[in-house]
């Protein structure tokens, strides 16, 4: 429920939500084939209905038939459930293994680890990770900026593993009252360093940090027309109209336009005339998407394409480019195309894009932006590539279009707001149908957009220096979670004599 887009007040159910999927797996009374059942179960009942929006994606937009959609989302959702397979039976054998006090503390490293390693393994996949439920309790993301979204799915696991062996009939009455007492000094330490940290940083924020006038434009534009040639000219008119409209009434000094605004090709030149026209009448700059390609052999007739963000100066002329890095697998290329060619259609309406890669900021004035395009805003470490490289602010260009009015704009939101809070960087966040917002370092979300709507809407943005903890170390915590969690595990199973389950110093 606390993934829902009407479930950012209910963040609390997800610090004991888990405890019916781990009683029985740190329990006694189910045996070591039923634990794997049991978190095959649980792991696909939770992807499936999170990631429901993918027939819309592959169904509506990827021109696939409905059923050949859900059965993908069916083996989608079988892949997830293994990493909740790998817990449940990692799990049992840590609690087997250690005593319920100590198996507190290994339990939720070793979920962290796992989902490092999804977020990885086959391009990464860190969709939702359970921290991301937080994006709207203050209380607690403001200590993301030491461990990041990582270590708020931690806390999570915490409390939930304290109230699972608890329960578990495992524990003594001592035992209880150290898991108590354990419970609370995380709760203390955990929301102490939040209030206090985000008091320091809004005084920080009123008295030292400089900011700059930014302008976003949602122009609602229908996916499925979006790429015909007779929308072209309409889908301009639409931005440039909006973003006058904004310009006359806030004055931003930069404007940004969404993922792909333009669906054509402006190394050709054609329909640029408006664009350089409003920048140079108002003084403004324009960052926006837009399709880009590079002829890499004339004679074999070799063109990278790439989905990139352009920055237009004052001038009109492009001052700025970023290749978007991290490119959706079976969205924007296939993977192994030659032997899985009854994919393609997948790609056709978007293109078979090449990679980019990381090196400098975009710069505007004072702003060094770092781009993050689509869903490259739920990868933690191309956000810390880019303030390692000097970014002091991030622009996140999406086009949300393919989800439909689903929860998949609202989960990809407060995403983002964990990027913001773990790099103390403000986000301003440009969708073309939605959600477009701009958010705070402190993780705050103001003139939030509605879906499916055109938008205009203008704001200070501030421009942050600081580098977090976890821009410098913090970032490792996943990887030193899998390879701690490894580890326990491995000695763990030599002590119970794997592969034989070990339970009360009987064999079984």
């Amino acid at each position: 429920m606390a993934f829902t887009p009407w479930g950012g007040e209910l963040w609390p159910l997800l610090f004991f939500a888990l405890v019916p999927f781990l009683l029985p797996v740190v329990g006694r009374t189910v045996s070591m084939k039923q634990v794997r059942r049991y978190g095959f179960a649980c792991g696909f009942l939770h992807f499936f209905i999170l990631l429901y929006w993918i027939v819309i994606v592959l169904g509506r937009y990827g021109g696939l038939h409905w059923s050949i959609a859900v059965v993908a989302l069916v083996l989608f959702a079988s892949y997830m459930a293994l990493y909740f397979v790998l817990f449940a039976v990692f799990a049992r054998v840590l609690v087997t293994a250690f005593s319920p006090l100590t198996a507190l503390w290994f339990l939720p490293t070793l979920w962290v680890g796992l989902d490092w390693l999804k977020g990885v393994a086959f391009t990464g996949i860190p969709w939702m990770d359970l921290g991301y439920g937080l994006w709207s309790a203050p209380l607690f993301i403001q200590s993301a900026d030491i461990f990041g979204h990582h270590g708020l799915t931690w806390l999570v696991l915490f409390f939930n593993c304290l109230v699972a062996l608890f329960l578990s009939g495992r524990c003594r009455y001592a035992d209880r009252m150290y898991i108590i007492v354990s419970g609370l000094l995380v709760l203390i330490t955990v929301s102490g360093y939040s209030t206090v940290r985000r008091a320091e940083l809004e005084k920080i924020s009123v008295e030292k940090v400089s900011s700059i006038r930014i302008g976003i434009v949602q122009g609602n534009i229908d996916q499925s027309a979006k790429w015909s040639a007779g929308s072209r000219g309409m889908t301009l008119d639409r931005y440039v109209g909006l973003s006058r409209s904004l310009l006359r009434s806030s004055q931003p000094e930069l404007l940004v336009w969404p993922e792909t605004a333009l669906p054509f090709y402006p190394v050709s030149g054609k329909y640029m005339g408006a664009m350089k026209a409003m920048t140079m009448e108002s003084g403004a700059a324009l960052l926006t998407g837009a399709p880009w390609y590079e002829i890499v052999d004339y004679g074999e007739k070799r063109i990278n394409y790439f989905n990139s963000a352009l920055l237009l100066d004052d001038k009109g002329k492009i001052s700025g480019k970023y290749y978007k890095s991290h490119l959706v697998p079976f969205g924007e290329y296939v993977p192994l195309k030659k032997f899985l060619p009854f994919l393609a259609p997948l790609v056709e309406a978007a293109g078979d894009f090449s990679a980019g890669k990381i090196e400098h900021p975009l710069v505007w004035k004072q702003c060094r932006i770092g781009i993050l395009i689509c869903f490259e805003s739920v990868f933690p470490e191309l956000t810390r590539k880019w303030v390692s490289s000097g970014a002091n602010m991030l622009v996140n260009l999406t086009n949300d279009a393919w989800y439909g009015k689903s929860s998949a704009p609202h989960q990809s939101l407060a995403m983002a707001v964990l990027r913001a809070v773990e790099s103390r960087r403000a986000v301003v966040r440009a969708a073309n149908t939605g959600i477009s917002a701009f958010i705070t370092p402190l993780g705050e979300i103001v003139g939030e957009s509605e879906l499916f709507r055109p938008y205009g809407h203008a704001e200070d943005v501030p421009l942050w220096e600081v580098k977090t903890f976890w821009a410098r170390y913090g970032y490792l915590f996943g990887p030193f979670c899998l390879l701690t969690g490894c580890l326990l595990v491995l000695v763990s199973m030599r002590n119970a004599g794997w592969p034989v389950e070990r339970e009360s110093g009987k064999m079984k």
